[in-house]
């Protein structure tokens, strides 16, 4: 006899899903709020009701079966249907409220905190706590709302659901003097003055990308590091040192001349700028409101390469 809906506790399936979707019990049971012991008793229950194995079990493993694999789909498919159902009902509060808690890197500050005030003025019900950090942050386990991050790949989780923003470009700027003296062959880079936007105490390394898909690594020795942008950036300007810097951090410094940009034919890895949130349907709408608010912060131009600005012609050392 074909086993009806009414027969299994929807509940199982969700968390079952949870479960795979955070890679283990304890993860699921803190983003559920439910005893781990509970979890694992009742997907144990769920497995014995179907008569199949769904995930492998021991003290230190967790493998989800190949039909286990199958059979989440299937059950986050389901999730979202009901987060969806929630949304409709959410949809018919037009007031967004709350607080929201919003991770930003700190070299893209300067375009994202302009546009805030707009953002809680336009929604005055809601309140916003600002996480200034350039580390990967937990959005599940520091109570994240929404992260913004610039990566290399982009986010791929299963329990997050990624928004592309833009790209992000590095490039190599100094002020007009020093350039000026630099040697055209970029592999003298290495002597040369540089600044770093890492603190680590180790030598620093760039990997730079030119025409044809060439790449070269450049190891130097900064003679300042910083985390902040705009530190660097500023540094920059007073001569100290060559920096490798986003193009969207230092057009304005190029448009005005304080910085120009050297061996312009070669550039750091593109950086993709995406958000990562927790659910892909029934979101809060404050949640909603903020990532469409950043979604349109995010204007095309502001992330796009910088225009190319008069470089010095590079002396060439005897």
């Amino acid at each position: 006899m074909r086993r009806t809906i009414v027969d299994t506790d929807l509940n199982d399936y969700l968390y079952f899903a949870e479960a795979v979707a955070h890679g283990g019990f304890a993860a699921a049971s803190r983003a559920l709020g439910v005893p781990k012991s509970k979890l694992s008793r009742r997907i144990a229950g769920l497995e014995a009701r179907l008569g199949v194995r769904l995930i492998e079990r021991s003290t230190r493993k967790f493998r989800v079966t190949e039909l286990g694999c199958d059979f989440y789909q299937r059950c986050r498919t389901i999730r979202e249907l009901a987060e969806d159902a929630e949304a409709v009902l959410a949809a018919t509060r037009t007031d967004p409220h709350g607080e929201l808690c919003l991770s930003c890197p700190t070299g893209l500050l300067e375009i994202v905190v302009p546009t805030l005030p707009q953002f809680l003025i336009q929604f005055p019900k809601v309140r916003l706590k600002m996480l200034a950090t350039d580390r990967q942050v937990d959005l599940i386990e520091e109570g994240v709302d929404v992260a913004i991050r610039v990566r290399a790949n982009l986010d791929d989780s299963a329990a997050l659901t990624m928004r592309k923003l833009g790209i992000s470009r590095k490039i190599l700027v100094a002020d007009r003097q020093l350039a000026a003296t630099l040697d055209s062959d970029i592999a003298k880079l290495e002597g040369a003055c540089t600044l770093a936007t890492s603190e680590e105490p180790s030598e620093s390394e760039w990997t730079l990308i030119g025409k044809h898909g060439a790449v070269v690594k450049i190891r130097h020795e900064p003679r300042m590091r910083c985390s902040d942008f705009s530190a660097v950036r500023e540094a920059a300007t007073r001569g100290l040192g060559i920096a490798l810097l986003p193009d969207h951090s230092c057009r304005d410094y190029l448009e005005q001349g304080k910085l120009v940009r050297v061996y312009p034919e070669w550039r750091g890895p593109d950086g993709f700028v995406h958000l990562v949130f927790t659910t892909r349907r029934g979101l809060p709408i404050a949640s909603r409101a903020l990532i469409d608010h950043l979604v349109s912060a995010f204007r095309p131009e502001l992330l796009s390469p910088s225009i190319e600005s008069d470089v010095p012609r590079a002396r060439r050392t005897q």
